[in-house]
């Protein structure tokens, strides 16, 4: 490690997630290596920030945080953190994740990382090319072992060409849950469950099959009050020549997320709902390859539950040795490309490529495009 010295570390935001971001960041500190995961240097939460005390306050206490603050000049100007994990709304995080960077603190944002690829570009800019400060996005389902087994041994090409995926996150929010002011809404969420919730298991998807060439989708508000999409469907083409379809929904009583992958020589699937252990996956060898893959499978190295100590803990040994944190914008940027891409196709009604996404394109500024959903 390049220090011995434990990782400070602040949180701005201490709603329901930043909740979650604490109780990993102490499950992950000072780890030993195992099952694939690095070894985490020791980090310690220095300091927390938000607008609302009565939030603000029990968090720090529950946590044993030292100091509270309101205000995010005042945190990293008195606290000093080396990490800044950004636990807010959507619409908020490029403004906190600019304002740590030029700071010099790297930063660690829930997802979605922001609310617009030009957004996302901006911060790539901001970070420091070759050293700290950095910018990374969470996407805790990378860092299962299931994931990784599954990545390795494609890499490996013991499971021949990719041809056909299926990525489903049918999920179950009812209208309260939209109520919340922020929910639902395009200038501060950014989208809705392709946005927010459908965005990890199609981050698998990307993680496993490699740049995009083409989407054509639809979406639809048919059961929920609200400006974005309650549902979306896609069919996606992958540079590879695998194709996917793509299902997001918060209309579905039985929830799941759903991910199947049909390589040449075997299908390759998960069912969990918020995190994957290795029981979740299952491997179906073609016929006259059961001996080569099932002995491949099960000599890759497990045990490691997806979720958000997993990232972390990687997370914490690349800052510990001097190195940029997964996942980097350039990474998170193929995952949100896709997600513009769905909403540019649903709302102009035609195939997408990653060429129709550029800067001149107005829904690289924003995800509607800056206009209201035509299936309202």
């Amino acid at each position: 490690m390049a220090s011995a010295e434990p990782i400070r570390i602040a949180i701005v935001g201490t709603g329901n997630i930043a909740r979650t971001h604490a109780k990993a960041i102490a499950e992950a500190s000072g780890t030993e290596a195992s099952g694939g995961q690095p070894a985490a240097p020791r980090a310690t939460l220095i300091a927390a920030m938000d607008t609302d005390t009565s939030r603000l306050d029990p968090f720090c206490a529950e946590f044993g945080i030292p100091d509270g603050y309101r205000n995010l000049a005042d945190l990293l100007a008195r606290a000093r953190p080396g990490l800044v994990h950004v636990c807010t709304p959507p619409a908020a995080h490029y403004a906190a994740a600019v304002t740590c960077l030029r700071a010099g603190a790297s930063v660690l944002v829930e997802k979605p990382p922001v609310i617009s690829l030009r957004e996302l570009d901006g911060l790539a800019a901001a970070q420091g090319p070759q050293t700290a400060p950095w910018f990374a996005t969470v996407f805790q389902h990378r860092f299962g072992s299931g994931q990784r087994r599954l990545k390795a041994l494609a890499a490996r090409g013991v499971l021949g060409r990719p041809l056909v995926a299926v990525c489903h996150t049918t999920w179950f929010r009812d209208q309260a849950y939209f109520d919340v002011p922020w929910r639902g809404n395009w200038d501060t969420e950014g989208g809705g469950p392709t946005m927010g919730h459908g965005i990890h298991q199609m981050d698998m998807l990307l993680d496993v099959l490699g740049d995009w060439t083409e989407v054509s989708a639809l979406a639809r508000t048919s059961a929920r009050v609200m400006a974005t999409e309650d549902l979306s469907l896609a069919h996606v083409s992958f540079a590879s020549g695998a194709v996917a379809s793509v299902v997001n929904s918060v209309l579905s009583p039985r929830e799941e997320s759903y991910l199947r992958f049909d390589y040449e020589y075997a299908t390759v699937e998960v069912t969990h709902l918020y995190g994957y252990d290795d029981d979740a996956w299952r491997i179906t060898p073609a016929k006259g390859h059961e001996d080569e893959i099932t002995a491949a499978w099960r000599s890759a190295a497990g045990g490691v539950r997806s979720g958000h100590a997993a990232q972390f803990r990687h997370v914490l040994a690349a800052l510990g040795d001097g190195q940029q944190p997964p996942v980097t914008p350039v990474a998170s940027r193929r995952t949100m490309a896709l997600v513009a891409g769905i909403y540019a196709s649903a709302f102009t009604r035609r195939p997408v490529t990653t060429d129709d996404l550029e800067p001149a394109s107005p829904f690289y500024g924003a995800m509607n495009g800056g206009k209201p959903a035509p299936w309202q």
